[in-house]
């Protein structure tokens, strides 16, 4: 695992401004707290990186460490056992974790709106769902990307069966551009259409919330169970609700704080695009929470056979105070 470094605060002016608005100063003895990312790091990471920067995490008398993951699936076990406090997830994955066991609690949501799409090239023969049928389709990871697709060909009066799915591990824009596929399915749109227009090959997306497939958050953070007692949690949560509201303010300086000495890992073309295709994604209330939305998408895993049975709410997904 790769510890990000916390960097220090230099030249900001507007520090005090944002310490006043949290209603906190910084603490001499601050509480340590350990986040561990879903991925590298990328702009879908953008509040934690500009909370970093802006001194909002200091400003709550909190000490956090970002951490990349070694294995991607690994930060909720790790949560769950103990060796974090939080992780980032998927609002799909929580479902389907704590139906299998894990001791897991959505606290807050970073991007509320989904980014999973299923995409084709926009000069190829796919311009609806409906020309879906008989075609390959690439994926990554099976489970609930097979359940997108196969409620989007519902839809239109299809199935998976009418379908060859082909696992294609990562390269889902390459398997497109080589003939491989002539669709994927799990391709984000603020990252894989950008990559394939830069390439000079641009992809046309069919959205899963516009073709059957309940709304979700995105990316959320969760907590052990045995954890949402923690009192550093809610003030993680006010940070980043103060540093996204810093950044959709201020796009441009939230997008230099996000890179800053990261220039040579983030400073590109595809990560300035994904910025700007993220950034209204955000949740702008990070601890607020649709109940009903969770209900409904815990129906629609139940249906495509991914979960047993419904559980409360307030048994996976909480606002804490």
């Amino acid at each position: 695992m790769k510890s990000i470094k916390r960097f220090a605060i230099a030249g900001l002016t507007g520090f005090a401004t944002w310490a006043s608005l949290l209603g906190t100063a910084p603490s001499a003895s601050a509480d340590r707290v350990t986040i561990l990312l879903d991925w590298f790091i990328n702009p879908d990471h953008g509040p934690l990186f500009v909370a970093e920067e802006l001194g909002l995490f200091e400003a709550q008398g909190l000490e956090v460490e970002l951490i990349e993951p070694a294995d991607p699936s690994a930060p909720p076990r790790q949560v769950a056992a103990g060796q974090a406090e939080l992780a980032i997830s998927y609002q799909p994955q929580l479902h389907i974790q704590v139906a299998e066991g894990l001791p897991l609690v959505r606290v807050a949501t970073l991007v509320a709106t989904p980014l999973n799409t299923v995409v084709a090239l926009k000069d190829g023969p796919i311009k609806s769902v409906a020309d879906l049928k008989g075609r390959k389709i690439g994926f990554s990871v099976g489970g609930f990307e097979d359940a997108v697709l196969g409620a989007m060909l519902a839809r239109e009066g299809l199935s998976l069966d009418d379908v060859e799915l082909i696992n294609v591990n990562f390269s889902l824009s390459p398997s497109l551009y080589s003939g491989q596929v002539d669709a994927v399915v799990g391709a984000f749109r603020n990252f894989e259409l950008n990559q394939m227009d830069i390439a000079g090959r641009p992809g046309v997306a069919f959205y899963p919330e516009e073709n059957g497939v309940p709304g979700y958050d995105e990316l959320i953070l969760v907590a052990a169970q045995d954890g949402l007692d923690n009192p550093a949690i809610p003030r993680v949560i006010a940070a980043l609700e103060a540093a996204v509201q810093f950044m959709i303010n201020n796009p441009e300086e939230g997008w230099a704080l996000f890179i800053k000495g990261r220039e040579e890992l983030l400073d590109n073309e595809l990560n300035r695009r994904a910025w700007r295709d993220t950034l209204p994604r955000f949740a702008l209330r990070p601890a607020a929470m649709d109940r009903g939305r969770y209900t409904r998408f815990e129906a629609f895993l139940i249906e495509q056979g991914l979960i047993s049975a419904a559980r409360p709410v307030s048994s996976y997904a909480v606002e804490l105070e």
